[in-house]
């Protein structure tokens, strides 16, 4: 492994620098600047020594970046190394552990087909996706180098643009009463952020900030794109739609509508009143109905007239007219 405590040239620079040009010759001359001067030497060339026999990994960008099917190089890099033949290996890391995608001399697992190897280690994937988004690890073990083994971890982010956002405008609202506009986008990473506008115009976080919006009362969350009127206004009426967006893109909502109008008070009472006044008069003359017999459960008709009771010597015949009887006999005085 190499020497964390060897220093740089520019400090061996200034250490065997570190008289005045006045007194050049005789720091030269002197036995203590080339008994520093031989221990420098020593430590750079043990150094040196030890870094031709260690693999050594680096990077030229350890956080890339790329929108949603773009390609993306994953740099890895190899400093030093004296093995003519190194195992070269790329790991996926998620959080169910990590996984190959270059082993062997070969892409493998979601990578296939997608990706491949620039010389020496470095990976290229040709169609970024949204699963891709992840840490990779590029490991390099070197058998007849002293330090045999390196690696390096890149933070790769897939970004994806906003679909169209789902958006919830109430098409009428009392005058007074509150109101709830809601704006739904979930493809887009990273997490999107919401803008309301009205007629056109954004709508500003805080409605004091614009001349405006100054006399609204409502409340706006850019991270949940809700906008709640607390008291709606005649002047919020007017179309609004929603935009999300991202580092990757924007999308929005086509415009809706939204009306304010008055809730008539008295018409209310008036309405109520005639309702009233109606069922009254109904009521009234359901009972008169009753009075006068109109619901009567009874008819009299032939078939259930009673026959009169027979008086002394007189006898009654049933005709065929319902209802008409004549005497069978007459009165005996």
């Amino acid at each position: 492994m190499s020497l964390s405590l060897s220093p740089s040239p520019a400090r061996l620079f200034s250490l065997l620098c570190a008289c005045t040009d006045s007194q050049i010759e005789h720091c030269i001359d002197s036995k203590m600047a080339k008994t520093r001067l031989a221990w420098l030497l020593t430590l750079l060339s043990t150094q040196c020594y030890l870094s031709v026999l260690a693999v050594v990994l680096k990077t030229n960008n350890a956080s890339p970046w790329t929108n949603e099917f773009d390609k993306v190089e994953l740099s890895c890099e190899i400093e030093s190394i004296s093995t003519i033949n190194p195992r070269i290996e790329w790991k996926k890391i998620t959080s169910g552990g990590p996984s190959y995608v270059y082993f062997d001399k070969k892409i493998s697992g979601g990578l296939e087909n997608r990706a491949v190897i620039r010389e020496p280690a470095t990976l290229l994937i040709t169609n970024a996706t949204r699963s891709d988004t992840a840490k990779y690890r590029c490991e390099v073990t070197a058998a007849d180098d002293h330090k045999s083994f390196d690696e390096i971890v890149i933070d790769l982010v897939v970004r994806v643009k906003p679909v169209v956002p789902k958006c919830s405008v109430p098409k009428s609202v009392p005058f007074g009463k509150s109101a709830e506009l809601s704006c739904v986008e979930e493809e887009g990473f990273p997490k999107s952020q919401y803008q309301w506008f009205k007629n056109m115009e954004e709508i500003p976080d805080d409605p004091k900030t614009s001349v405006k919006f100054f006399n609204s009362s409502y409340t706006l969350s850019t991270e949940t794109g809700t906008l709640k009127f607390i008291s709606v206004r005649k002047e919020d009426a007017g179309e609004y739609y929603c935009r999300a967006k991202n580092d990757a893109g924007q999308a929005q909502c086509a415009p809706q509508k939204m009306e304010v109008y008055d809730i008539d008070i008295v018409g209310i009472i008036l309405g109520v009143l005639v309702v009233v006044v109606v069922l009254l008069c109904i009521t009234v003359g359901i009972c008169c109905a009753y009075k006068q017999g109109y619901f009567s459960s009874q008819k009299q008709t032939g078939n259930n007239y009673k026959v009169p009771a027979k008086g002394d010597g007189v006898d009654y015949v049933r005709t065929e007219d319902e209802g008409d009887f004549r005497h069978k006999s007459s009165f005996v005085i």
